[in-house]
């Protein structure tokens, strides 16, 4: 069912694992190419406990009310009021998120950390600014750029970064390789635009929606077309520093 954790069908999983080695994934000697998705998600589509699903303005509080309600300068006391529930459903009716009845999830909560960074994702000055390039991944937002001194020369997007016992290491690492075409040996699942920059854990594009419930295996997942764009920007031997850490829903 949309919206609701875990229902439906994937064409593939929606987690991602860390991988160390490059697989021997070919055919007749032809590296195989990872799938192109027919369409990229482009629907914003909440996810919701069963008890939420079909209410016109939940009064239920969700996993993020508080850091959603710090975002849309409500006010902060993580309980979900008839005004607040009103302010965040009038949120993601602007923001196109489906179903807008003011539960703060993660899809909702993902929009509005996005949309406040994008004037300054560095406003607070936790990536170090340096004259070289270096891919920032803020992990408390769930956020990352690219940035080159103080020009941003990867607009900030939305990632999902490692879950409990797979957390993406924080600190600096260098993008040591890339594959455009990877697949994980692991779990034989597709990594498309993998640039690996620490023991086996990547940036790459994933299929279906980034914000979810749970996180990766350590990697820093971005939609397909972000990671292809990410592709374009990084290069092997760049840097990436990684700081904070993903909040517990």
């Amino acid at each position: 069912m949309p919206g609701i954790a875990g229902a439906g069908r994937a064409e593939y999983p929606m987690d991602t694992p860390d991988q160390v080695l490059p697989p021997e994934r070919t055919e007749g000697g032809v590296p195989t190419p990872v799938p192109v998705p027919e369409e990229e998600v482009d629907e914003l589509v909440e996810y919701l406990p069963r008890s939420a699903v079909g209410a016109a303005c939940t009064a239920a509080a969700g996993p993020h009310q508080q850091r959603v309600e710090r975002l849309l300068k409500l006010p902060v006391d993580g309980r979900q009021s008839t005004a607040d529930c009103e302010a965040i459903r009038a949120f993601q009716q602007r923001e196109k998120i489906k179903p807008a009845n003011g539960y703060a999830g993660p899809v909702t909560w993902s929009r509005a950390e996005l949309l406040a960074a994008r004037r300054d994702p560095n406003a607070a000055g936790r990536c170090p600014v340096m004259t070289y390039t270096v891919a920032c991944v803020d992990l408390t937002r769930e956020l990352m750029w690219v940035q080159k001194g103080t020009k941003v020369t990867f607009d900030v997007v939305n990632i999902r970064s490692g879950r409990p016992g797979y957390r993406t290491r924080t600190g600096w690492h260098t993008v040591y390789w890339r594959n455009k075409d990877h697949w994980s040996s692991l779990y034989d699942t597709p990594m498309p635009f993998a640039q690996f920059f620490d023991g086996g854990q990547a940036f790459h594009g994933v299929y279906g929606q980034i914000a979810t419930p749970t996180g990766s295996r350590g990697c820093v997942n971005l939609s397909y077309a972000h990671a292809e764009k990410l592709w374009n920007v990084l290069r092997q031997d760049d840097h990436v520093y990684v700081f904070g850490s993903r909040p517990e829903a």
